[in-house]
């Protein structure tokens, strides 16, 4: 009886490695070719249903639509990640259009550290197809960190920064 589970329980061990696994050079791999980034980030234009359950129609993969995209606009998303390259990525969800960094320090103002939430709400590039939240923190000098006011016009002027890397992307790649 004993054998027959294990057996089981391998095969669906086995299954399970095969449908997560996968090479670091395959289609929905991006080696990062923001500067200063060393992380690894999924492309944006991938197929949802090239990952985890490719190939089992059962299970909700290997079905194809008409839109092979997701809901964010590429040139926003790749000049979001080129614009915050210096920060660290705490979260990023291709899926989604959400950009989160981990806090930030810079060495000319250690007293102070910065946090950035991007949202990419549309699929075409517009002004209105992002937002951007920047949270601020300064040191209280005990090793503990107290939230502070952020400059009404650091979001903004963020967003006009990813608008312009945008539309320069967008230029360059002949559209």
């Amino acid at each position: 009886m004993k054998t027959p589970l294990s057996l089981l329980a391998c095969v669906a061990i086995s299954l399970a490695l095969v449908a997560c696994g996968g090479s670091a050079s395959g289609p929905d791999y991006d080696p990062g070719e923001t500067a200063g980034s060393n992380r690894n980030v999924l492309n944006p234009q991938d197929d949802p249903n090239d990952r985890l359950f490719a190939g089992f129609p059962f299970m909700g993969g290997g079905k194809k639509s008409g839109n092979s995209g997701i809901g964010v606009n590429t040139y926003l998303w790749r000049a979001t990640l080129d614009t915050l390259a210096f920060m660290p990525l705490a979260t990023i969800d291709s899926s989604g259009g959400v950009i989160i960094t981990d806090w930030h320090a810079s060495p000319e103002a250690p007293q102070e550290r910065f946090k950035v939430t991007v949202y990419i709400l549309d699929t075409r590039l517009r002004a209105d197809g992002i937002k951007v939240t920047v949270f601020r923190q300064e040191n209280t000098g005990s090793g503990g960190w107290r939230d502070a006011a952020v400059s009404g016009d650091t979001a903004a002027s963020l967003e006009n920064a990813i608008l312009v890397r945008a539309r320069q992307l967008k230029v360059d790649a002949g559209g």
